[in-house]
């Protein structure tokens, strides 16, 4: 009987490392059989910047007593403040390349509304790249950051691109194999999920009025905050009981990887032939592979409430994001009896964002992505496999080196939490100045309450500029102060979550060079915008507030 003998046995493939932050889970060997088979409109819409066309008929609705659909009762802690927090942090991290192509977000006729798409990214050649392209990179990142001490993998002298292409792949079906506990573990997530989006506390949000249904406004129920919260003491009690250690996330990462990649290829299919079947389709242009890129369906839905991509927005990228933080900590204090300041910092951080996304869901609801955007592979891909497995390389470098590696000076890495809960102050309040400046000014307000609650959420006799449009723009607190603050405090967390882990990686970077690449698209797109709709308003207001960043960029 012969034994098969792998590459790295051979000594041709780097061998995975033994880290004490990264390990295979104690008791389980991997079976390798083949049983087991850009850019979402920021949220910055929702929380009403100086750019923002925000629908006045959006309505927030309690949840009445006895819902027969089986919602539970009760008030959810909905916004930052009580209001929104910016997605150009949250929702928008989730898709940058997505709502580049739609510059506009004033309702439509029915007409115009299912006019065909015309083709970007480069039309069916350029989206077949892309949907190439991103998974390769996700694997090609993670086998650095694993195999080749966070240093980028090149063919060794005399390797020809050929080896060195076969030696990738070898590393990928050894120690990324999509086994039968990774599907386990990736979709019994999912499916809980989907539970606490039916089943936690929430609130009931209108849309805005649909022109291919006639008008019609679909209703979202929104329970993300207590989704989050039910999700980090299951986890912790499933830690705690030794049911399912919390660090096997990132002893398996590899597989869920392959598994979170599958299932964005998976779910998107299904979701594109379902469409075509049920005859729901709509804006086509002919071409199936460009079309089930961007997506055949504007609205799918389970179970009437469970909206796809109202779902996929939030709970799947941030929960996973803070999830893996969290079992790097509990991993490094079984291992060295203590956490680095430096993985606590990521804990907190990756917390504040997942709190944020989670407690302003239902600013999701108004947005350009929720009207406009169909649910096809870019939405679905991006935020089921695309966030969580390639914003977390932070995490990941800090998992796989001794804390001595890394270490930060401690009155700098003091010097950074404060910095970073000032910054994330500001953007918090920013943004909840808006928002119930907003809400005032149309009738529209309503007061609630969610977890922090800071000073300064709200500007009393606030100075605005009348527009034609029969907005104002808010020129007072922080608006007052910058303008496009909020984009500064997103670009400060971005670079954070780098710095953190030094500049011996470059993995970790990849997502700070990629927003801030979007950040600028975004700036010169909102002015364009801005000095259209706004004209002389817009104007007076560029006189008034100066820039926070070097205005050359923009």
């Amino acid at each position: 009987m012969s034994v098969r003998v792998t590459r790295s046995q051979t000594g041709k493939t780097p061998s995975k490392p033994s880290h004490p932050g990264f390990v295979e889970t104690p008791g389980y060997r991997k079976r390798r059989t083949r049983q087991s088979t850009f850019e979402a409109e920021e949220l910055e819409r929702a929380v009403s910047t100086p750019t923002e066309e925000d629908s006045e008929d959006d309505i927030v609705k309690e949840i009445p007593n006895g819902k027969a659909n089986g919602h539970i009762n009760g008030k959810t802690n909905g916004q930052a403040n009580g209001q929104a927090i910016s997605k150009t942090s949250e929702v928008e991290h989730t898709n940058p390349i997505v709502s580049a192509t739609h510059p506009s977000s004033k309702v439509e006729s029915h007409e115009d509304f299912n006019k065909a798409d015309h083709f970007e990214f480069g039309g069916p050649w350029g989206v077949s790249a892309l949907m190439i392209g991103f998974p390769a990179l996700m694997y090609y990142m993670w086998i650095g950051a694993t195999f080749y001490d966070g240093k980028p993998p090149l063919p060794q002298d005399g390797q020809s691109f050929q080896d060195f292409a076969k030696e990738m792949a070898d590393i990928v079906y050894e120690h990324a194999y999509p086994h039968k506990k990774a599907w386990a573990i990736y979709w019994t997530f999912f499916v809980f999920e989907m539970f606490c989006y039916m089943y936690m506390p929430g609130i009931y949000v209108q849309g805005r009025p649909l022109p291919s249904l006639g008008g019609k406004k679909l209703d979202y129920y929104c329970s993300a905050m207590w989704s989050l919260y039910v999700t980090i003491a299951v986890a912790a009690t499933l830690h705690l009981t030794g049911l399912f250690p919390l660090y096997t996330i990132m002893d398996e990462f590899g597989p869920l990887m392959s598994v979170a990649i599958l299932t964005g290829f998976l779910n998107s299919f299904i979701t594109y032939v379902q469409a075509l079947v049920r005859g729901a389709q709509t804006r086509m242009t002919g071409s199936h592979v460009y079309d089930f890129f961007m997506g055949a369906e504007l609205n799918p839905r389970l179970f009437y409430w469970l909206d796809f991509k109202m779902f996929y927005e939030v709970r799947i990228p941030w929960f996973i994001l803070l999830l893996l933080s969290l079992g790097t900590a509990v991993r490094q204090y079984e291992n060295y009896g203590y956490v680095s300041g430096e993985v606590i910092f990521l804990c907190m951080a990756h917390f504040l964002y997942a709190n944020a996304c989670s407690k302003a869901e239902q600013l999701i609801v108004p947005t350009w992505d929720m009207y406009y955007e169909k649910l096809g592979f870019l939405l679905t891909f991006w935020n089921l496999a695309g966030v969580p497995l390639s914003y977390c390389h932070c995490t990941i470098y800090l998992a796989n080196h001794h804390p001595d590696e890394y270490r930060w000076n401690r009155v700098a890495l003091t010097g950074l939490f404060i910095a970073y809960l000032f910054v994330y102050w500001v953007w918090d309040t920013c943004n909840s100045q808006k928002n119930i400046f907003r809400g005032r000014e149309r009738g529209t307000f309503q007061e609630r309450y969610s977890f922090p609650q800071l000073p300064w959420k709200e500007i009393k006799n606030p100075k605005s500029i009348p527009t034609s449009t029969g907005d104002s723009l808010l020129c007072d607190g922080w608006y007052g102060k910058a303008r496009k603050i909020h984009y500064t405090c997103d670009l400060f967390f971005s670079l954070s979550w780098a710095a953190i882990t030094g500049f011996t990686s470059p993995f970790p970077w990849f997502y700070p060079l990629f927003f801030s690449v979007m950040i600028i698209h975004r700036a010169r797109r909102d002015i364009a915008r801005c000095e259209e709709r706004y004209g002389d308003a817009w104007r007076e207001y560029t006189k008034r507030v100066p820039w926070l960043f070097v205005p050359g960029v923009f």
